[in-house]
């Protein structure tokens, strides 16, 4: 049986102006034939992530659910870090296979001293092919630590060691050649719809930071244009006292869900009740995102919306 190897593009492919295979990647990579599966590799596209989408990405997700069916024990996708956080929550939400599937990049290119590259691809073919991460959804390898795609952060512009998951730490390592995971996620049910390419690209979820002294006027005539916000609120899910009945009123023409801006920990409930406090937004009818950072919290947003699937139980699991 075989591991599947897709790839996108980004730094990980970057040479200059040449943007490298799958092949190529694999012939830098010492170790490959230790594996005990031969890598089969498809170039699905070349570019940076930052020209990915979500519907390219659901379209990869088929792709890799079909390599399975034909008997691949994983996937591997190899892509720029940039949205790489917001990918692999993507494909969570919607893999509902046992076999891994596990995203990977780098941070320094081939051409530097140094790439990173080589070896973060060969632990997450290791991962991919490990036994130990079945049943874990998708994953992200990165410096030989593996990270569940729901917690996983891009949190440094430059450091190979980049990726984290501020929330609850990685949940396994790749030591000389073994995976060894360490915690194993609830894995949760994802988003229960199918949702179609098409359908994702015409739905429209905005994310909206709030600063200080904000007023919300960046807000007027979104509902014209959009069918969900996610709002990043200050420390725990709160926002100035004028911006809060402005929330409230989207909150009743469209779903708005209330993160925390921070990057880690979730939003509470009752603790504060004062205008603007995560009470009175909650009462307000919006929805508690609890432990999902803005990004992710908009990433599954847009899939409930394109799914019809139920708002309130979607984020429940996360809170």
């Amino acid at each position: 049986m075989s591991v599947a190897l897709f790839t996108l593009g980004g730094t990980i492919s970057m040479a200059g102006t040449h943007r490298l295979t799958g092949d190529d990647l694999t012939a830098a990579m010492p170790g490959l034939r230790e594996l005990g599966h031969p890598v089969e590799v498809q170039d699905i596209e070349k570019v940076p992530s930052a020209n990915l989408t979500a519907a390219k990405l659901l379209e990869v997700v088929d792709a890799a659910s079909k390599a399975v069916a034909a008997g691949a024990v994983g996937v591997v996708v190899t892509q720029g870090t940039d949205t790489l956080e917001e990918s692999s929550f993507l494909a969570d939400l919607v893999w509902p296979h046992p076999q891994p599937l596990v995203f990977t990049g780098a941070m320094r290119n081939p051409t530097l001293a140094g790439p990173d590259g080589p070896a973060n691809l060969l632990a997450a073919l290791r991962v991919a092919c490990s036994p130990a991460a079945r049943d874990l959804g998708a994953l992200v390898v990165f410096k030989e630590e593996i990270h569940a795609a729901r917690w996983v952060r891009k949190t440094h512009s430059t450091s190979t060691a980049t990726f984290v998951s501020p929330n609850t730490g990685p949940i396994g390592h790749v030591v000389e050649d073994q995976v060894r995971v360490l915690t194993r996620p609830l894995r949760l049910d994802g988003v229960q719809g199918s949702a179609e390419p098409a359908e994702l690209d015409n739905i429209r979820v905005a994310l909206y930071t709030v600063t200080l002294d904000d007023d919300g006027l960046l807000l007027q005539g979104l509902a014209d244009t959009h069918q969900g916000l996610v709002v990043a609120g200050y420390g725990v899910g709160h926002v100035p006292a004028a911006l809060a009945p402005v929330l409230g009123e989207l909150a009743t023409r469209m779903p708005v869900v209330l993160t925390s801006r921070t990057g880690a920990g979730s939003i509470v409930r009752n603790t504060y009740n004062s205008p603007g406090s995560e009470t009175d937004l909650l009462q307000r009818g919006l929805i508690d995102g609890g432990f999902l950072d803005p990004y992710k919290a908009r990433v599954l947003l847009r899939l409930l919306l394109a799914t019809d699937d139920d708002l309130a139980a979607g984020f429940a699991q996360y809170c």
